[in-house]
């Protein structure tokens, strides 16, 4: 077992279920943000989306639901998301580029590595906790830009510089630890 816990292969569960409807939440995200330009309840279903995200994992872990399917569906809903409402800001604010464009060289990366790791170990990992700092820091800058109407384009760039160096950190310990699962690997 890849992370401690027991796993199953089932597909419906509500933790799943939920991952499924923050991918729903993708569409509404967009329109509201960028088609009615109601910035406080873009603000308010991506809470939303977050909330759900934070319940999926919980119910997973207590109600013994943590499947194969539900490691993989999790993170693609929070990349979506995350590229979504990333997208979305880049409307306004010219330096999330940077940021959008360090978040697909790294899920990229995370991408390939991770089908290898599979490949070679036969199992799924869960996310570690620097992924999970890196995706609050990138939630907290991308919730600042949306209820900040008017930030100040220096607060702005330190933002989107943390949320990089996050996503640079998380990147590099990610690779570290996929390096070794995959020389593990290699010598059993």
């Amino acid at each position: 077992m890849a992370d401690g816990s027991s796993t199953n292969r089932q597909i419906l569960t509500i933790p799943n279920l939920l991952s499924v409807f923050r991918i729903l939440l993708i569409p509404l995200i967009i329109w509201l943000y960028c088609g009615r330009r109601d910035y406080p309840l873009t603000a308010w279903v991506l809470a939303l989306s977050g909330v759900t995200d934070v319940a999926d994992g919980f119910i997973a872990r207590r109600f013994h639901m943590v499947s194969d399917l539900g490691k993989v569906l999790d993170p693609i809903a929070d990349k979506l998301t995350q590229t979504a409402a990333l997208g979305c800001l880049l409307t306004r604010f010219p330096s999330i580029w940077w940021l959008l464009g360090i978040l697909v060289v790294k899920e990229s990366c995370m991408a390939v590595m991770g089908i290898l790791v599979i490949r070679r170990t036969g199992s799924v990992y869960c996310a570690a906790w620097h992924g999970k700092l890196a995706a609050c820091v990138l939630y907290g800058v991308i919730l600042l830009h949306i209820v900040w109407y008017s930030v100040p384009q220096t607060v702005s760039r330190l933002l989107v510089l943390a949320g990089i160096s996050c996503i640079l950190l998380s990147l590099t310990l990610y690779t570290m630890q996929n390096l070794e699962r995959i020389r593990e690997a290699g010598r059993k």
